[in-house]
């Protein structure tokens, strides 16, 4: 997955943006102003910050040793480091890009959860 696929792919969920509140360099994905994916698009390699279940956290950097990791200057039990240079399945980084946002948006208020859903 290239950096402008991942960062078309973040943007394509609903009511997400693109912000850069820490640094030029660092892309911010935010859901209703919550965060759920953070990269450095111009980094090699390229890596990406998810959200990400506990349970699920430590199995996948048990199965995925180097390539998932606790999450860089993140909660280490509910972030992950995912390395995005092809050894992992474009499809595999997909769907943890979508978990991340789908436990976001589980986070949010019921109000505004109802309102993603609206045309």
């Amino acid at each position: 997955m290239t950096p402008q696929e991942l960062r078309a792919f973040c943007l394509s969920f609903n009511a997400v943006v693109e912000d850069f509140p820490f640094n030029p360099e660092t892309s911010v994905f935010k859901v209703l102003g919550k965060m759920f994916a953070l990269a450095n698009l111009g980094a090699r390699p390229l890596t990406v910050n998810l959200k990400c279940d506990p349970e699920d956290a430590v199995r996948l950097r048990a199965e995925h040793e180097g390539l998932v990791v606790p999450g860089w200057h993140m909660n280490k039990r509910h972030w992950n480091t995912v390395t995005v240079d092809g050894e992992l399945p474009d499809g595999l980084v997909r769907e943890l890009v979508e978990d991340s946002y789908d436990l976001v948006v589980a986070g949010l208020p019921r109000t505004q959860r109802l309102r993603l859903d609206r045309p």
